[in-house]
């Protein structure tokens, strides 16, 4: 057809090439979730960012490793919402809690739980020196109404606060705010996303649920680990990944040993790879 009509055949081969290019797209989302077995993979996630030692810097950190899965959840066309978000002192977040709604969403997030490491020179340093920060990172899979996650509100301590903004600005003048620990455990989950105290508590009791129902499935994976004398160590500062802005720019998964010069890329959250890299690592073993 080309060498009856070089212009219709430049058309078709331009047209091939976006269709050829869209099948690839399809295949490379079907395999990865070919490789999402586990229960819990299917369901949507809560995701926990937290800021380790450091103060500002970390802090940064933290709401930049925010940034890039907000981004990633967009670029997947899933549904993302910050659910719990405090405020840094004078930079970044002291912690952040996200619910992403998308098919897989879990499966695909659980490949980001772990410490993230940044080699950075630091904006906050009048003398311009390189900083190493940490931040960790962990996703719960949500828990549906259905499945049994027993609760006794004897074991609930349930406060109350104002919510507040950057700069100390107040989002509201009631204590609508809502913290909930379960003293058993000492898990907290708290919200301050809506001006509703019982919309907070809802929302703060969705969490909890997520990560009682997460801490049980840990309990059975370490008991089985056990089993077969075989023991994971995910503490803090055995970082899964890290990311180097200076003197070099990188990002390598420690796991896998993947990596990526395109650290803009990455940060704006093509993870895909990177995830991708991690499921195939887990299938292979």
């Amino acid at each position: 057809m080309v060498e009856e009509d070089a212009e219709l055949g430049a058309d078709l081969l331009k047209e091939s090439i976006e269709q050829f290019r869209e099948v690839e797209r399809s295949l490379d989302s079907l395999e990865l979730e070919s490789l999402l077995g586990d229960e819990a993979d299917a369901r949507n996630a809560l995701l926990s960012i937290n800021p380790g030692a450091g103060g500002t810097e970390s802090q940064d950190w933290a709401q930049m490793l925010l940034r890039m899965y907000l981004r990633w959840a967009e670029r997947r066309g899933f549904i993302s919402e910050v659910l719990d978000h405090q405020y840094g002192e004078e930079a970044g977040i002291k912690g952040a809690t996200v619910a992403v709604e998308g098919p897989y969403a879990y499966g695909y997030l659980k490949a980001e739980t772990g410490v993230h490491r940044l080699v950075r020179i630091s904006p906050y340093d009048a003398s311009s020196r390189r900083h190493t920060s940490f931040a960790s990172v962990f996703a719960y899979p949500e828990v549906e109404d259905e499945i049994e996650v027993d609760i006794d509100e004897k074991d609930l301590r349930i406060d109350t606060y104002r919510s507040s903004g950057a700069g100390g600005q107040h989002v509201n003048v009631t204590d609508s705010a809502v913290r909930i620990t379960h003293i058993p455990t000492g898990i907290v989950a708290s919200c301050q996303n809506e001006r509703s105290q019982h919309k907070n508590k809802a929302t703060a009791m969705r969490i909890l649920r997520a990560r009682l129902f997460e801490r049980l499935k840990s309990e059975k994976e370490e008991e089985m680990e056990k089993i077969q004398g075989q023991k994971k160590d995910i503490a803090w500062g055995n970082q899964i990944r890290s990311y180097v802005l200076q003197p070099y720019r990188l990002v390598k998964d420690h796991r896998t040993g993947y990596e990526s010069g395109n650290v803009d890329a990455v940060l704006d959250g093509e993870l895909d790879d990177f995830i991708q890299a991690y499921l195939m690592g887990r299938r292979d073993e």
